[in-house]
């Protein structure tokens, strides 16, 4: 199965337990390997499987509705 990596710019972030909620949040959704948050940065980034070898529209837009579920902006890089 491939892995496609992502990106996501995150607003609203101002701590290490802001990390830890997004960092949750979209690792406990399906399809997703693994997620790292860069405070400093206000990126995520979010490593999905797939076994198309590309990510869809779809698959952005699951992950930014799950950050602003948690009270986050969010939106692709």
């Amino acid at each position: 199965m491939a892995q496609i990596e992502l990106e996501l710019k995150v607003d609203g972030m101002t701590c290490q337990g802001c990390v830890r909620s997004v960092e949750k949040k979209l690792s406990g959704l399906a399809g997703v390997a693994s997620a790292k948050v860069d405070l400093a940065a206000g990126r995520a980034t979010v490593v999905l499987e797939s076994s198309e070898g590309a990510a869809s529209p779809v698959d952005a837009t699951r992950l930014i509705g799950a950050v602003e579920q948690i009270g986050f902006h969010a939106s692709q890089i």
